[in-house]
């Protein structure tokens, strides 16, 4: 039987040959996702939601509370519903710690959102096992990247702090699942590594990480 990871490395070499096409993003929403300041990016976020992440390990779906972070919540459930985060890569791992997403693999997209900030929330939540929120470099300067916590990270993360919006309610086997040998990868916001990947999208991180997982589709599902 051919294992999981021996067709992601198929699918990779045939995407760098050009020999497999990936799905096309419809060109309506690749047309909104271009502009950020699309009032669609500025709506108010159910109180409470269900995002799920079909993803290449399983099925994760992500309680969002807009109580714990409203800024946060209203930012990740805008991206989702347009689809921003169809096809991003889990691209920093560290076992037991976290597992980070959210950066587009279309490049023009992803360097139309790379500043594209919004003010901090007020710290409510503790960054305990399951708990995501976004990432961040400065204050003030959260934009689409996002982390779920696979440890309780509240010693290191509260005090930054980071503001989690919502929690994983079912799912986490596969999050714990996702594929750990890259670790860093092209590195955190903070580590300042990350150029090549908003310059080359998902096509550069099938060249240098080809067994990277991903998320297949994130949809918000109605309560």
């Amino acid at each position: 039987m051919v294992s999981r990871r021996s067709l992601l490395c198929l699918v990779a070499a045939l995407l760098s040959a050009g020999m497999l096409a990936a799905t096309p993003i419809p060109q309506d929403t690749n047309r909104l996702l271009l502009n950020p300041k699309a009032p669609e990016f500025q709506a108010r976020a159910p109180e409470r939601s269900i995002v799920r992440l079909d993803t290449s390990v399983g099925t994760v779906d992500i309680e969002v509370r807009r109580a714990w972070a409203p800024r946060g919540a209203d930012r990740f459930v805008a991206l989702v519903r347009h689809g921003f985060y169809d096809g991003v890569r889990f691209f920093r791992v560290r076992p037991g710690r976290w597992i980070q997403f959210g950066i587009n693999g279309d490049p023009a997209i992803a360097q139309a959102w790379r500043n594209e900030t919004f003010p901090d929330d007020p710290f409510v939540q503790s960054n305990t096992r399951g708990t995501v929120a976004f990432a961040f470099a400065v204050p003030n300067g959260r934009a689409t990247q996002v982390f779920i916590n696979t440890g309780d990270n509240s010693a290191t993360h509260d005090k930054e702090p980071f503001t989690p919006f919502g929690r994983v309610v079912s799912g986490m086997t596969a999050v714990d699942a996702v594929n750990a040998e890259y670790r860093e990868g092209p590195g955190g916001i903070r580590a300042g590594k990350q150029d090549a990947f908003f310059q080359g999208g998902n096509a550069w991180l099938l060249r240098q990480f080809p067994r990277l997982d991903y998320v297949r589709r994130a949809t918000v599902l109605e309560r």
